[in-house]
């Protein structure tokens, strides 16, 4: 398995407007987190601008599959999102 970072970039009120696409959000991450490969997900603060979301899978097309079906990014909560491969070091199954 790999490590893959999925950010999110969220629009500026995102806080204000995610509250209508929260729960099926919240729904389709949890399933990710059991079945998926979804490590940890979590938005960052001060300024909340961003969400973060940490993957272990073989295949990146799983994390792109999750994007596809997003709440947030369907409805323009997401302004940009990237998918970076993480060499992990220290914690996890740290390949160094």
């Amino acid at each position: 398995m790999a490590y893959f970072l999925l950010e999110y970039v969220v629009v500026e009120d995102y806080v204000q407007r995610r509250a209508e696409y929260r729960a099926e959000h919240l729904a389709l991450a949890r399933r990710a987190h059991e079945r998926d490969g979804l490590v940890l997900a979590g938005a960052l603060t001060d300024p909340v601008d961003r969400g973060v979301l940490v993957w272990s899978v073989e295949d990146p097309a799983v994390i792109e599959r999750f994007v596809e079906q997003d709440p947030y990014v369907r409805n323009g909560l997401v302004t940009s999102w990237a998918i970076r491969p993480w060499t992990v070091v220290v914690g996890g199954d740290a390949t160094t």
